[in-house]
C-alpha cells in the first residue's frame, strides 16, 4: 500500500498541515522540520497525487522560468538549482530563452509565456526597473536581477556595488595600481552591469586611484570571445593594466587566454578578478579568482516567494526586495 500523508506526519513528528506546507511550499517551514518531514518522504516513498490535488486548487503545478541565456554557463547552474528547489516543492518548471530580448520579456511578463503556469520567475536584461515596476504581470511573478521601483513583483539580486567594490579593492589590496574593468553593457537596461561599474569606480576613487574611460571596456555580450576582445584592446592601448576586474568569469576566462597568449604572467604581471564563480574558473590555469554569489540561496528564496505568492488568495502578498550574500573566492588569478 502506497503511503499517506498522515503516514509521513507520524514518521517525521509532525502534523499532517505541516507535512502538507512541505510538500506544496504554501508555507514557511523551519529548516530542521522541512529536513525531518524530507526525510520521512524519502523513506516511505510518499508520491503526493500531484493532478488531484491541482484540480482541487485550480493550480497546474507548473511554474515557469525565463533566462537570457540556456548556455551561459551561470544562469545553467542557476537553472539547475531552480529546478531541484522546484522538484522538491513538486514542482514542474518549463524554461524560456529569452536572448536579452525587450519583446520576448515583454510577451512572458503579458501572457505568462503563453503556456498555464501558475507563477513566473523571470531575469530580465531588456527592460528598465521602471517598466518592469509599472508591469501587471500574468500570473504572480518574481524577478531575479536589480533592484528598482518597487511594483507587483518580489525581486532577489546580489547587491553588485558591493561586490564590485570588494573585487575592486582586493586588487588594489594585492598593490595593483593600473585596474582596468571589463564588461559595461550600455546596450542593456537591467542595470546589473553600471552597478558592478559604480562598485569598481567606488573602490578605486577611496583608493585615490584613477579610472580613465579607456580603461573600462564596454562589451556586446559576457562571453569569452567578448573578455578576450576588451582584453587585447586594453593591452594594445598607451597604459598596460596591471590588474583587470571581469563583471562575469566567461569574461574573465577570455581576458586570461589572451594575457597568455601575449607571455604575461597571471598573477605576477597581471591579475584578474571575474564574477560568478561558474565551474570553468575553478579548473582554469592558474583558477580565477571570483565574486561568488549564493546561488543555491537565489534559488531557495526565488522559489519560497513564489511559493507565498501563488499560494495566496489573489496574489496578495506585499512585495519583498531580497538580497543574497556574496564572497570573494581567492585563488590563483589574484
Amino acid at each position: 500500500m502506497s503511503s499517506r500523508l498522515k503516514d509521513v506526519a507520524a514518521r517525521a513528528g509532525v502534523s499532517v498541515r505541516t507535512v502538507s506546507n512541505v510538500v506544496s511550499g504554501s508555507a514557511s517551514v523551519a529548516p530542521e522540520t522541512r529536513q525531518r518531514v524530507q526525510e520521512a518522504i524519502d523513506e516511505l516513498g510518499y508520491r503526493p497525487n500531484l493532478a488531484a490535488r491541482s484540480l482541487r486548487a485550480g493550480r497546474t503545478g507548473i511554474i515557469g522560468l525565463a533566462i537570457p541565456e540556456l548556455h551561459s554557463p551561470y544562469f545553467g547552474e542557476l537553472a539547475g538549482l531552480l529546478v531541484d528547489e522546484a522538484q522538491r516543492r513538486s514542482w514542474t518548471v518549463v524554461i524560456d530563452q529569452t536572448r536579452g530580448d525587450a519583446d520576448a520579456e515583454r510577451r512572458l511578463l503579458a501572457q505568462g509565456g503563453g503556456r498555464v503556469v501558475d507563477g513566473l520567475i523571470i531575469s530580465p536584461w531588456a527592460l528598465d526597473p521602471a517598466e518592469l515596476a509599472a508591469t501587471a504581470p500574468a500570473v504572480p511573478l518574481v524577478l531575479l536581477g536589480e533592484r528598482g521601483p518597487q511594483g507587483a513583483a518580489d525581486r532577489v539580486a546580489v547587491d553588485n556595488v558591493a561586490a564590485a567594490d570588494e573585487a575592486t579593492t582586493h586588487l588594489v589590496g594585492i598593490g595593483r595600481r593600473r585596474i582596468a574593468a571589463i564588461g559595461l553593457q550600455p546596450q542593456l537596461r537591467n542595470g546589473t552591469a553600471r552597478l558592478r561599474a559604480e562598485g569598481y569606480r567606488r573602490a578605486l576613487d577611496r583608493a585615490g586611484l584613477p579610472h580613465p574611460s579607456a580603461a573600462q571596456r564596454s562589451v556586446a555580450a559576457l562571453h569569452r570571445a567578448d573578455g578576450a576582445r576588451a582584453m587585447a584592446g586594453l593591452l594594445d592601448g598607451p597604459t598596460e593594466p596591471d590588474a583587470v576586474f571581469a563583471f562575469s568569469d566567461e569574461l574573465a576566462l577570455g581576458a586570461l587566454h589572451v594575457a597568455h597568449e601575449r607571455g604575461l604572467r597571471v598573477p605576477e604581471d597581471i591579475a584578474i578578478v571575474g564574477f560568478d564563480d561558474i565551474e570553468d574558473g575553478r579548473y582554469s590555469h592558474p583558477p580565477l579568482t571570483t565574486v561568488s554569489p549564493d546561488k543555491p540561496q537565489i534559488a531557495e528564496r526565488s522559489l519560497q516567494c513564489l511559493a507565498d505568492r501563488v499560494y495566496s488568495p489573489g496574489n496578495a502578498v506585499p512585495p519583498q526586495e531580497l538580497v543574497v550574500p556574496h564572497r570573494l573566492v581567492r585563488r590563483g588569478t589574484a
